[in-house]
């Protein structure tokens, strides 16, 4: 795993970057005034209300109040991760981004530095040089060409997912990209080529080869066996004529391939193998692509096949993305939640098709809880999304995804048909195999919604079925009299067993209701100054160390959020309100230190702000010098101050005498509320 992105380095994005010039690469900006301005891309409006200053490189909408940095732009418009939209915003500006190590790691431990990255770099370069020349291949293969299109491939289509070709030859890609040993490393470090069975003889090799190429109904080139053109005889190429698929990642880079082959050889799909660019469990194909879309992507259709995601695509249906030869992971459900609340998992109606649907389930279930919709799709039988979506349409497939089944129905269908839930019997079968998958679901709203709709279809009351699903019951289905005859377990009350737990999960902290938004407006005098060095950090050069000194010790909401900003910007008074953010990021303060960013200021500069911001630190510590004054004083009249209070009450008097705040002791401050 690679380390921690420097702060240094996120600051010197942040400085590089033109936020104007990033969002208007997506959106169509308008000047208007010092500022631009355009209709919001997240919520949907008729007047502009929108803005990206270029001079704090920070977008705000009065509309939605969605608001933030470059990276938070990224975030959220493309859908990144956080080390995604760094990854994104440094490949734009021609960086390389640094991942710190900790001591425990060593310098190969995950983290690309020196020869490491330069060598990652040349595998994406190598993936894409090939990826164009698959695609090349294509356009001067017309046996390829006719099979795409037999298979109802249009040309836009085609290039939008880059589709190509491989050449029915052993060595195509071996002789192109080749041409050394170094080149041939890289080649079988990328997939592409497969280094022949070591153990085995020259002759024996190309004997095996040879067999399979007469099979194939190819002949052997001597890339594979001889070296009649000096091309090495270790290795030969992976993919022959197949129409080639380009898997990209979330950076649209080529990190692997898969191939389908022309016609009815096996296998039939033919995947990269795990590489250092390529994780197939973690990688869906087509997410890319979905993203491209430009459609609001509330949803993600999850198929088996590149060309059912391609054909589907091609129909408008631009949410559909496949796993990758591989079963559905945890990561692909994360990485899926991350960009969509609505995940439906498409499968074919026959007996693989459905044992394939149930493994996805078990898969899903520790990311099911509210907010979240999982749904299956059953298709025909004999029918799959490529075929289906071909000869009924998108609109028709499309009203199918919107009424999959939910994972509640498909749980409790499930489990239905493996037991008979009209007898005692197999209502208890069906508790005894529901219990290990609930355990799988986080406690929450969902779980308990999935509880009651078991209880509903098993006809049983949900306070019966609570302890039987829990473990802390076996299922019992006495008639009531024969409960009632039965005695209560040894130290247990009379009457319900789980009526204390079920009075301790209630809601909690409902007397103390919801915390709403902080509310908009000049407020106190830390937001006032905190909003001041947000806007005009050079303002803090306004403030001396000895008052930032004694600041600190002032014990008001916010005022160690203020004098930590101080300390940062008194040294670098010309940091940037999108670089102060991007050093919040991880705080729980960042969500307040941005709407108080978006917030419109009254100051006009920063020399004025440095004198609001002067002002308000005055009036603070006068405020905490009478709070300790007042404290001493009171404590005096009730008992005797000790040395060190005595010498603090009479230089907190003489201060008091003098006008000015004075030093003194205090507990830590609490923080921006």
């Amino acid at each position: 795993m690679a380390g921690r992105i420097p702060q240094s380095f996120i600051d010197e994005l942040i400085a590089r970057a033109d936020i104007v010039e990033l969002i208007g690469s997506r959106v169509p900006l308008k000047k208007a005034g010092h500022e631009y301005k355009a209709c919001c891309p997240f919520h949907d409006e008729k007047t502009p209300s929108f803005c990206v200053s270029p001079n704090k490189q920070f977008y705000h909408c009065f509309g939605c109040g969605a608001h933030g940095t470059a990276l938070g732009f990224l975030m959220e418009y493309d859908r990144l991760s956080f080390p995604e939209a760094v990854e994104e915003l440094a490949s734009r500006l021609g960086l390389v981004v640094p991942h710190e190590s900790s001591r425990a790691e060593g310098p190969s431990d995950g983290v690309p530095t020196g020869g490491e990255a330069e060598r990652t770099r040349a595998l994406y370069g190598l993936l894409t040089r090939t990826a164009d020349y698959f695609h090349d291949n294509l356009a001067r293969s017309e046996r390829a060409r006719a099979y795409a299109m037999q298979r109802g491939l249009t040309a836009p289509i085609m290039e939008r997912f880059a589709i190509g070709y491989a050449a029915d030859s052993w060595n195509d890609v071996l002789r192109r990209f080749g041409g050394d040993e170094s080149a041939q490393r890289d080649l079988a470090a990328a997939g592409l080529i497969i280094e022949r069975d070591a153990g085995a003889s020259r002759e024996a090799g190309a004997s095996r080869e040879a067999g399979a190429a007469r099979e194939a109904g190819t002949t052997l080139s001597s890339g594979a066996s001889g070296s009649a053109d000096g091309t090495a005889t270790r290795y030969y190429d992976r993919f022959r004529d197949r129409l080639m698929f380009p898997i990209r990642d979330t950076r649209g880079r080529v990190i692997a391939f898969g191939g389908r082959v022309l016609g009815q050889g096996e296998p039939k799909y033919l995947n990269s193998p795990e590489t250092a660019l390529f994780h197939k469990g973690q990688e869906l194909y087509g997410l890319y692509e979905s993203r491209l879309a430009r459609q609001a992507l509330k949803r993600l259709l999850v198929v088996e096949g590149y060309m059912d995601v391609v054909r589907l695509h091609q129909h408008g249906l631009t949410y559909a993305v496949a796993t990758l030869g591989t079963a559905t992971t945890a990561d692909h459900v994360r990485r899926a939640f991350r960009l969509v609340s609505e995940l439906v998992f498409a499968f074919d109606g026959d007996r693989a098709g459905r044992a394939a649907a149930w493994r996805a389930l078990q898969a899903v279930l520790p990311e099911a809880r509210a907010g979240r919709e999982i749904r299956f799709l059953f298709l025909p039988d004999g029918e799959d999304p490529d075929s289906l979506v071909g000869r009924e349409g998108g609109e028709r497939f499309g009203a199918r995804v919107a009424a999959a089944m939910p994972l509640s129905e498909y749980f409790v269908a499930h489990l239905a048909e493996e037991t008979d839930i009209r007898h005692a019997d197999g209502k208890a079968r069906f508790i005894s195999l529901a219990r290990p998958l609930l355990e799988r679901v986080a406690p929450g709203v969902y779980r308990e919604l999935l509880v009651e709709r078991i209880a509903a279809a098993l006809t049983l009351p949900l306070e019966r079925l609570q302890p039987w699903l829990a473990g802390e019951q076996e299922p019992s289905f006495e008639t009531p009299a024969a409960r009632a005859r039965s005695p209560a377990p040894r130290g247990s009350p009379q009457g319900s067993p789980r009526g204390s737990a079920q009075r301790a999960s209630g809601p909690a902290g409902r007397a103390g209701g919801r915390r709403g938004r902080p509310v908009a407006g000049r407020g106190g005098l830390v937001t006032q100054a905190i909003t001041a060095l947000l806007h005009f950090p050079a303002a803090a050069t306004a403030v001396d160390e000895q008052q930032r000194a004694r600041l600190a010790h002032v014990q008001l909401p916010g005022v160690t959020v203020l004098a930590e900003l101080l300390e940062q910007l008194a040294v670098q008074p010309d940091t940037t309100l999108a670089q102060t953010l991007e050093r919040w990021r991880q705080r729980h303060e960042y969500r307040r230190l941005c709407e108080l960013a978006a917030a419109t200021t009254l100051v006009s500069d920063a020399t004025a702000a440095g004198r609001e911001l002067s002002e308000a630190v005055r009036r603070l510590l006068q405020r905490e010098h009478a709070r300790r004054l007042e404290l001493l004083i009171e404590k005096a009249r009730l008992e005797d101050l000790d040395d060190a209070e005595k010498l603090e009450l009479q230089a907190l008097t003489l201060d008091q005498g003098a006008g000015s705040g004075g030093p003194h002791s205090i507990s830590a401050p609490r923080k921006l509320g």
